[in-house]
């Protein structure tokens, strides 16, 4: 089977279980922005060089993937969804964001303002991610204020990983010269 399908050259894609929708409906632009976030995500993993970051990225990469499945399913296909035994977001997973941002913070790392991007390449990426992040989270809200949003876990997790990425970057920011490239 070829990547080549052709049945999007009118403007069309699919979601699961079989349903077309316009490339341009907001849930294709949500799931499609959260795409964009995990690759976000996938390049701040790969640049940083804190083994902690990378490790927990990987775990959030891995929970975007259970997102974006559950963003491209219909309202009326979730029951149908659940039943062929694909992953959910759920609060647990939040809940992990959030024993993530307390032990950083713990640490001396908080929100004091705003920060300039840029200080390493490493910050730098997870800044992007965080942008990103942010932008998922107004496609995600905007599906919701429509009444097209099954789950509002979703919502809550995408604030949660803004704040998280955020962190991260301050983080990486404050560790020795000699790690920062």
């Amino acid at each position: 089977m070829s990547i080549v399908t052709k049945t999007g050259d009118q403007g069309t894609t699919g979601l699961m279980y079989n349903r077309r929708v316009s490339k341009c409906h907001p849930r294709v632009q949500a799931y499609g922005t959260v795409d964009e976030l995990n690759a976000a995500i996938g390049m701040a993993r790969a640049t940083t060089l804190e083994k902690f970051v990378r490790e927990n990225l990987e775990i959030i990469q891995k929970d975007l993937v259970a997102l974006m499945g559950e963003l491209a399913t219909l309202p009326q296909d979730l029951d149908r969804y659940a039943k062929d035994g694909y992953a959910v977001l759920t609060a647990t997973m939040t809940a992990r964001l959030e024993s993530l941002v307390k032990e950083i913070e713990a640490q001396n790392v908080s929100f004091k303002g705003w920060a300039t991007p840029g200080a390493s390449v490493h910050s730098a990426a997870l800044d992007v991610a965080r942008t990103v992040c942010r932008r998922a989270e107004r496609d995600v809200c905007a599906l919701k204020e429509s009444g097209q949003l099954a789950n509002d876990e979703i919502l809550i997790y995408l604030n949660r990983l803004s704040d998280l990425l955020w962190l991260f970057a301050r983080w990486v920011e404050n560790r020795p010269q000699s790690l920062k490239s």
